[in-house]
């Protein structure tokens, strides 16, 4: 990444990034509890259309990295196609998000190494802080090695949680489907209930709020546009990391939470004991499987933490890079490694900053558990913000008419936009102290970034002169695509008549 680096990365190692960042073996031991207390058995149903709601907003993103590719993500996809002052607003807040799940996940690495401990019976663990910073120093000894490293030992961690949780699913979906075990909070046998894909004796309002929850299980999906610069053939495989990531984890959100929906039970207390659950994956283990499968999930969910930061590290130091390449920050983190491309010094700097928030977190008395929870909000707010930029920007680019795209497509983005400003609304009405102060302090970060663009417009047009110069190349092949297709439209006529 000097000025571009050589593309290395495959298709599946720039997809390891995005499902890394996800942490879907976090997403289906955590969120599956909050969706039941809210939309009781239909959680397959919310989370069905919750991958309906993420592929609205993924469509920008999929359509945009078609054309751009760029270590900046929405900074450059923004940048490019509404402009620079949008695109420095849009990966301003992105690099937020980023920020924030570093903190959050380091924090999350210390809550399931304590957990994993007490499951082996050792109760006098340490403070928590202590694996947080193990989980610090790891991002910044993997991630400054070669970016192929870094994925496939993401895709490594995320594949053995993966196939534990599928393993698990194999167990009671099995058990259910022949009628066997004495599993459920009720006493009972599993059984395949269909019916966890309809509202049931639920609202439809209700399945709808609990739509938010199932939607952030998806944060992150866009990491590995930020690896634009880095992946081979990237508007080919970019697109298809994209898409690939969306409904990979799609389909294992949905298969999960219909294993531990019928796994609790789909009767008033099996419903009752998820939604209680702290642990509804080491629970299910435990009782259908045997404590040395819990202890295998808990493991999991340790490894998932950590993939989870080294994503956000990746992401975060690759957007710090971009922002610094063009003017704004210090010109040391525009550097990179000349052996591995890895952007060191803001890799390094992006560590340094969240550790510090962790230790102040920790300082001040707050435990691993609150962390994560404060920070992941923070993380998903400026992350609403930042995937309305690149919607605003696909539609935008349709109609400028030069990516040739359908017209009509453009209500696919502005649906993505409406359920994200509901998505928002949700996350920040209705909520008790601290979360009441969250929507404000995200928001003091995003404005932040329209300050810096208010207040240094030089700043801003020297931005806007240098992305529009990296992006040069890919700007001219979307004119010469549209042009090609209008040509070949115009022989195709001439021939016909």
């Amino acid at each position: 990444m000097a000025a571009r680096t050589p593309r290395k990365l495959r298709l599946w190692e720039a997809l390891a990034l995005s499902v890394g960042l996800m942490g879907p073996t976090l997403a289906m031991g955590l969120n599956g509890p909050g969706v039941a207390a809210t939309a009781g058995k239909a959680v397959p149903l919310v989370f069905l259309l919750g991958l309906a709601g993420v592929g609205l907003v993924g469509y920008g993103f999929w359509r945009l990295t078609q054309h751009f590719n760029h270590a900046g993500s929405v900074y450059a996809l923004a940048g490019a196609t509404i402009g620079p002052r949008a695109g420095f607003f849009g990966g301003f807040a992105l690099l937020g998000t980023y920020l924030f799940f570093l903190v959050c996940t380091q924090a999350a690495t210390a809550v399931f190494a304590n957990a994993f401990l007490n499951e082996l019976g050792i109760h006098h663990t340490g403070a928590w802080i202590a694996y947080a910073l193990l989980a610090a120093v790891g991002c910044a000894v993997l991630n400054v090695r070669d970016t192929r490293f870094t994925a496939r030992t993401l895709l490594l961690i995320e594949g053995i949680g993966i196939i534990a949780m599928l393993v698990l699913a194999a167990v009671v979906v099995g058990g259910a489907g022949l009628g066997i075990g004495h599993h459920t909070a009720s006493g009972g046998a599993p059984s395949i209930d269909l019916s966890t894909f309809t509202p049931g004796g639920t609202t439809m309002s209700a399945v709808m709020t609990a739509t938010v929850f199932a939607f952030l299980s998806w944060a992150g999906f866009e990491a590995c546009a930020s690896l634009g610069e880095e992946t081979d053939n990237p508007r080919r495989n970019i697109p298809r990391a994209l898409v690939g990531s969306v409904i990979l984890t799609g389909i294992l959100y949905v298969l999960l939470m219909f294993t531990q929906t019928i796994g609790f039970g789909t009767d008033t207390k099996g419903i009752a004991a998820f939604a209680g659950a702290e642990s509804p994956m080491s629970t299910l283990s435990q009782r259908y499987v045997g404590t040395w499968f819990s202890l295998i999930v808990a493991f999991t969910a340790v490894a998932s933490a950590f993939a989870s930061s080294l994503s956000s590290s990746a992401a975060a130091s690759r957007m710090v890079f971009a922002l610094a390449r063009d003017g704004f920050g210090p010109k040391a983190m525009a550097k990179v490694d000349p052996d591995t491309g890895a952007p060191r010094t803001a890799l390094f700097s992006v560590v340094a900053v969240t550790t510090v928030a962790d230790v102040a977190l920790w300082a001040g008395g707050a435990g691993a558990f609150d962390s994560y929870y404060w920070f992941a909000t923070l993380g998903v707010l400026c992350v609403l913000v930042a995937y309305a930029v690149a919607a605003a920007g696909v539609i935008k680019f349709t109609f400028s008419g030069r990516g040739n795209i359908p017209r009509w497509e453009t209500i696919i983005p502005t649906a993505g936009i409406a359920y994200l400003a509901f998505v928002f609304y949700k996350q920040s009405t209705g909520q008790t102290a601290p979360y009441t102060y969250f929507p404000w302090i995200a928001g003091a970060w995003c404005v932040i970034g329209v300050l810096v663009i208010l207040c240094a417009p030089r700043l801003a047009a020297q931005i806007g002169a240098r992305l529009t110069g990296e992006l040069a190349g890919s700007d001219s092949d979307v004119e010469a695509s549209s042009q090609g297709s209008a040509e070949a439209d115009a022989a195709a006529k001439v021939q016909g008549s």
